[in-house]
């Protein structure tokens, strides 16, 4: 990682706009790497209220230097700009100056589509859907739980370091459903474990990432019925008050067979604690979850309905939104159609 020129990148595309940043999709004139160039969004600039981001940016650079560059999961920052207006760049007139970071191009598609595409008609929803709420089709090649699992594989090299990421919500994950493996493109939400707690609340701990893993990447509905169900994001919200969460999730237990009941209270109860000290024995309760609501899911009466179901929602990645991402569905999704 070091710092960049901008001249020698192409801007190709736009790849999608969040609440702090704009990224954009590029090329290296010299190599031809496909590349990720990302900035506070243009309006926070203007405004000239991007000095927060501007703070968040100079904690994933720190970050990515004590801890991201050795793990895989995180989408590889190639470099950083000096503090400077880059209106010839962008081909804007902002006049304002800022960081920009230049990261390699995740492969994959993002688990959740920006939502402008949305009221384009695009089904955003589907990775999310697909892969991690309602694995029902899963080729040899990935294992069981492979989103989850990464995740806290993620979140163990972060809290080695001193580090908790947070906000990991599936619009910041690349999925390659031919081997399961994920990419994570923004890890701005970051808390040091030494940091001094926000006034009202108790320090943030692992208890809060784990709670995010269980609500954005697990559900206990059964499968959808009708491909419509896979077509919109479930639980993205920003998680705001830790006991309506609980109180939500349990709401969405109850009902369930004992197995599913029992393990998923267990977890809602150690949250409630904030009981969970290490991410091991999360991952042991979350397992225990999940594989209760498979067992369900297969074991269904109109089981082979739903899968046929799963399948033809899996056909929306065929269309041409999916493959503007380093993403080519006939050999990413070969092995689902045997």
């Amino acid at each position: 990682m070091e710092k960049v020129d901008l001249d020698r990148y192409e801007l190709t595309g736009r790849l999608g706009t969040g609440a702090d940043y704009e990224v954009r999709a590029g090329t290296d004139r010299e190599t031809g790497t496909q590349v990720a160039i990302k900035r506070p969004v243009p309006q926070a600039i203007t405004r000239d209220q991007h000095q927060t981001i501007e703070s968040r940016t100079e904690m994933i650079l720190q970050a990515y230097q004590d801890v991201g560059q050795s793990t895989h999961l995180v989408s590889p920052i190639i470099g950083y700009t000096e503090r400077q207006v880059h209106d010839d760049f962008f081909g804007d007139n902002l006049g304002k100056e800022y960081q920009v970071i230049v990261e390699e191009r995740a492969a994959g598609i993002p688990l959740l589509g920006d939502m402008m595409s949305k009221f384009k008609g695009v089904p955003i929803g589907a990775g999310q859907n697909l892969f991690t709420l309602f694995p029902l089709v899963r080729p040899s090649s990935v294992p069981p739980h492979a989103v989850q699992n990464q995740l806290l594989d993620l979140e163990e090299v972060y809290f080695g370091a001193g580090y908790i990421v947070l906000d990991i919500r599936p619009q910041n994950v690349y999925y390659q459903p031919s081997s399961g493996k994920v990419v994570v493109i923004d890890t701005g939400a970051l808390v040091r474990l030494d940091d001094a707690p926000t006034r009202g609340r108790p320090p943030f701990d692992i208890n809060d990432a784990c709670l995010e893993i269980l609500k954005f990447y697990t559900t206990p509905d059964e499968p959808p019925t009708s491909t419509a169900g896979y077509r919109d994001p479930k639980g993205i919200r920003p998680i705001i008050n830790l006991d309506e969460e609980l109180k939500e999730i349990a709401r969405n237990i109850d009902g369930c067979p004992p197995k599913i009941v029992e393990t998923g209270t267990e977890i809602l109860n150690k949250l409630r604690d904030r009981a969970y000290k290490q991410y091991a024995s999360f991952r042991a309760d979350l397992t225990a979850y999940m594989d209760g609501i498979n067992e369900r899911n297969t074991g269904l009466d109109d089981a082979s309905a739903v899968r046929q179901t799963w399948q033809e929602a899996a056909l929306w990645l065929n269309e041409d939104y999916w493959r503007g991402f380093l993403f080519d569905p006939n050999s990413e999704l070969a092995e689902y159609r045997s």
